[in-house]
């Protein structure tokens, strides 16, 4: 068995080991676009956190932060439930609608119970399950997103000789930076910070994709635009499906 001593030596050793690991990754997460993947594509892991272990911990942080932070859509919710309240049963009688239902080929199946009975919801009803859908759900959307964002970059690059591996690890980099970016720009309630923090995002990953594969600067920023307009779109299906999911599981 170790002595406390050894043991204490032991922890201490490790705490400050992760703590140079955590700051040799953010120092190259945060300021040098794309250097973090070009380490780990050369072999040199060891001295930083595993990508994943970056990705997974920025972007709890950020719906945490994103959800806290903002408790004024929570309090208008809040308030609207208790002036729909006031008017009983009679006012959510006026909103119902008898049947819903959609044309398809000329047939009219009804809608799900469940979309049905969201349609009849007050107002504040509605926006408080989406809020609550929107951060049940987001996290696991954006992490699922992940590999289509690696996927993108492989058809972007088809040719240029890197495994979907590579992509992904770029992936999960460039959308860690994302998440601690705005992250900050919700903690920093200052127009000239955000504005900063706002430019350097929107110019860091073309500057990344540009130093993990090397091409002209204007084929890169040709690339990233297709890629903004593609994830983009699969980001807005995703948050979608994420009220659509929270919808459907409403109980």
């Amino acid at each position: 068995m170790p002595s406390a001593r050894e043991f204490l030596h032991e922890f201490v050793a490790h705490y400050v080991a992760l703590e140079g690991k955590l700051w040799r990754t953010l120092a190259l997460l945060l300021f040098h676009p794309g250097a973090l993947s070009n380490e780990y594509l050369a072999g040199r892991r060891v001295r930083y956190v595993e990508p994943l272990r970056v990705y997974l911990t920025f972007s709890i942080l950020f719906f945490a932060i994103l959800k806290f932070s903002s408790p004024g859509v929570f309090l208008t919710v809040h308030d609207q439930q208790a002036q729909v309240g006031a008017h009983g049963p009679r006012h959510i009688a006026e909103n119902k609608t008898s049947t819903m239902q959609v044309s398809i080929l000329g047939q009219t199946p009804t809608l799900p119970r469940q979309w049905q009975d969201f349609e009849q919801l007050p107002t504040a009803e509605k926006q408080k399950l989406v809020v609550e859908s929107f951060f049940h759900y987001a996290p696991y959307a954006m992490f699922c997103l992940m590999p289509l964002f690696a996927l993108f970059l492989k058809i972007l690059y088809l040719g240029s000789g890197r495994r979907y591996g590579e992509h992904f690890l770029f992936a999960l980099h460039t959308n860690a930076f994302a998440f601690i970016t705005m992250a900050l720009m919700i903690l920093i309630p200052v127009d000239l910070v955000r504005l900063v923090l706002g430019a350097w995002l929107l110019a860091y990953l073309p500057w990344a994709m540009w130093r993990v594969y090397p091409s002209g600067k204007l084929a890169t920023v040709c690339r990233w635009l297709l890629l903004m307009v593609a994830y983009s779109l699969a980001m807005s299906l995703a948050i979608l499906a994420c009220i659509a999911i929270g919808v459907m599981l409403r109980h």
